[in-house]
């Protein structure tokens, strides 16, 4: 390689560095979207230690005081707050991905065209997609980690095998946000289709998903928007984590085969969406 470079006029440690981003490039996507995040940090933390303890103090202590089953304070055989907490962290991880596969997508191709840049160069459009998608896992893990660290410490979620909700609440963000990132894709001007999303998908979807009572107290005729809702099963899947929420086996499978099929699915749509915007 170094013989060939020499005789185009190309120093080696071009090739190499050429190389090393064709090998790595999704990580070096991630990483320029790691490193912008130092200007909103502060809001971040804000926002991931400030909503598990607002949840807590609302539901735990708040509401919870209000709702009784059998005589005791609770829903499923826990207290509320043990009911409800693990669905906000299943909530907070589905927003988190619907605010980068949504306005950080349309940042990369239209607001500050870095998706361009990198195109340009040797990073592939599919290193592209799949770098963001990363990026995306990485700040769901960090927000969604310290909402789970604070309801461990008031007891809402239980120790140690509660642990499984944070990749359980990464999963649905993932399963909701990546079809979401291929539809930005193909986003040229931005005329409030995000905030149509999220006011007729995003927000009828946490009220009707199962999250501050069960699905079965819908009406069998609203019940089908919680079934066909990541966030249900994501919610669903984190319950039996968190505190041993009992249902059938077949079930919790049918709740893992939906979000992986979604996150399949959607990843393959976006990635050819993005080629093809990219390379047209």
């Amino acid at each position: 390689m170094s013989v060939v470079a020499s005789r185009v006029g190309v120093s080696t440690a071009s090739v190499v560095d050429f190389d090393r981003s064709r090998r790595w490039g999704a990580w070096y996507v991630a990483e320029h979207e790691l490193r912008r995040i130092p200007g909103y940090k502060w809001s971040m933390l804000a926002t991931a230690i400030g909503s598990p303890l607002l949840y807590l103090l609302a539901f735990g202590v708040g509401l919870a005081t209000l709702i009784k089953t059998g005589g005791t304070a609770g829903i499923d055989g826990v207290s509320y707050a043990q009911f409800v907490i693990p669905a906000f962290l299943c909530a907070g991880a589905v927003g988190t991905a619907t605010e980068e596969f949504t306005f950080g997508v349309l940042l990369g191709f239209k607001w500050n065209e870095t998706y361009l840049g990198m195109n340009a160069g040797p990073i592939t459009p599919r290193q592209i997609a799949g770098g963001h998608i990363l990026f995306t896992v990485i700040r769901m893990t960090i927000t969604s980690g310290i909402f789970l660290a604070i309801a461990m410490a008031f007891g809402a979620i239980r120790f140690p095998q509660g642990l499984l909700v944070l990749p359980i609440a990464v999963l649905g963000g993932l399963a909701f946000g990546i079809p979401i990132a291929a539809y930005s894709t193909t986003i040229r001007e931005d005329r409030g289709q995000f905030a149509v999303i999220g006011r007729t998908i995003v927000l009828p979807m946490t009220l009707f998903s199962g999250t501050v009572f069960p699905i079965t107290q819908l009406p069998i005729w609203l019940q089908w928007i919680g079934w066909i809702s990541p966030l249900w099963h994501s919610t669903q899947l984190s319950r039996v984590a968190a505190y041993g929420h009992v249902e059938p086996g077949w079930l919790t499978l049918v709740h893992v085969v939906v979000l992986l099929a979604l996150i399949v699915v959607g990843a393959l749509i976006q990635v050819r969406l993005t080629v093809k915007r990219l390379n047209r």
